[in-house]
């Protein structure tokens, strides 16, 4: 279905494309840009709408139905997964081995109310002349 939508998606889009492109403009002679149509209403001669304006508006209406439709059916969740069989859990006779736990030297334990001595600091090396 969705296949089916984004053909006819297309397919009218490239239809409008084609409608809107071999329309003539309204003003679409040189001295109608300078203000010489000679009509007298405000946005130019109006007259009846044309068989190429009736298939755009057509072209468009479906236009803006399949990408409404499209949009609703690729927000749905889907039922299937590319990743359905990849959660099988690895088998129990093979279990990995595990290393014992590594133990750190501990540190020596303050005595009772005294810290803890801190070794000095390394002298720096003497400089020779």
């Amino acid at each position: 279905m969705t296949i089916l939508l984004t053909i006819l998606h297309v397919l009218v889009s490239i239809f409008m494309v084609a409608v809107v492109l071999l329309q003539s403009g309204k003003g679409a002679e040189m001295g109608a840009s300078f203000g010489s149509s000679g009509s007298q209403s405000v946005f130019g001669a109006g007259g009846g709408t044309t068989f190429l304006s009736k298939m755009t508006t057509g072209a468009a209406v479906i236009f803006m139905l399949t990408s409404l439709t499209l949009a609703y059916i690729s927000g749905q969740p889907s039922s299937s997964s590319i990743m359905s069989g990849k959660g099988k859990p690895a088998p129990a006779g093979k279990a990995p081995a595990q290393a014992p736990p590594a133990t750190a030297p501990a540190a020596p334990a303050p005595l009772q109310g005294k810290p803890a001595a801190v070794p000095p600091a390394p002298a720096p090396p003497a400089q020779q002349k």
